[in-house]
């Protein structure tokens, strides 16, 4: 499960780079080689904020979701479980944060297992037992072995430098900038429709490509936990107890939506093509058919 989860991120990744070529394609096509200047620039912009974003992960995303870093004093039971996985999985021990909040949630963050941060909810705190925590931490930890800061850092750029090369692109179009007569193609109508089509629809596509990377990422990092953790019922029966509760963390920015355990915004998607997790209900039933191979 956790190499064909791999294989998909890559094949989606993959995807994304085609989307790129398919709208640099349009762009000369529709516009002629004059565009072909806009392309670093919307690539640079897209990496100047987003990894800017990801090497300051850590700091930034405390801030936006309130969390408060503990030590161990604060919560040894707490640690305790955390220095479990950490010694399972071989990773370094990462800095915890609390987020007071009566929704059960957690995330992870950082953007390598030296720089790991993993974050709960009070409300989760209170609404688990020992096994169920220890899932969730599992779940969280398989983030950052698997270096998912990174795979997400890496779609939000190309799916980034999609939408602003397109929306530069679609601006020059309606201002009429660069329809002259020395367009590739020759003006061939067909081929400036079909290019037309691609620097519209460039962006949402991008927009399902980056969601679907992030779904197979928790897949992953399920899967990943149960390895940790041999023990696939600690993690269902936190799924369970999330599935049941319907209060939703209050920092539910969509910038920080997919790093929780249970996105805060799925619920109110207009589509699951735009989920950043797998139904909640679907991994359940995953970790379920683990516990009777085990």
């Amino acid at each position: 499960m956790q190499a064909a989860n791999r294989r998909k991120t890559i094949g989606l990744l993959v995807g994304m780079g085609v989307l790129v070529w398919l709208v640099v394609y349009a762009a000369l096509t529709y516009f002629g080689t004059s565009t072909a200047g806009i392309v670093p620039i919307a690539v640079g912009i897209a990496l100047i904020s987003v990894w800017g974003s990801y090497y300051g992960s850590d700091k930034l995303v405390l801030t936006m979701t309130g969390a408060k870093l503990i030590q161990e004093s604060d919560n040894p039971k707490l640690f305790d479980l955390v220095h479990e996985i950490t010694i399972a999985s071989g990773l370094p021990m990462p800095k915890v944060a609390i987020v007071v909040d009566s929704a059960p949630n957690a995330f992870a963050t950082g953007r390598n297992p030296e720089h790991a941060l993993i974050a709960f909810t009070t409300g989760i705190l209170d609404a688990m037992d020992r096994d169920q925590l220890q899932g969730v931490i599992a779940h969280e930890m398989a983030h950052v072995a698997n270096r998912d800061t990174l795979v997400s850092a890496v779609a939000a750029t190309t799916a980034g430098a999609i939408a602003i090369l397109s929306d530069m692109l679609t601006r020059m179009m309606w201002f009429g900038g660069g329809r002259d007569r020395n367009r590739e193609g020759g003006g061939n109508p067909i081929a400036l429709v079909i290019s037309l089509v691609i620097l519209i629809l460039a962006p949402l596509a991008a927009m399902m490509l980056k969601s679907a990377i992030s779904r197979k990422r928790e897949s992953l990092a399920d899967a990943t936990a149960v390895a940790f953790t041999r023990n696939p019922a600690g993690l269902r029966s936190a799924l369970e107890v999330l599935a049941a509760d319907s209060t939703v963390v209050q920092q539910r920015s969509t910038a920080v939506a997919h790093i929780w355990i249970e996105s805060p915004l799925d619920a109110k998607s207009v589509s699951k093509l735009f989920s950043t997790h797998p139904p909640i209900a679907e991994r359940i039933a995953v970790l379920k058919s683990m516990e009777s191979l085990a």
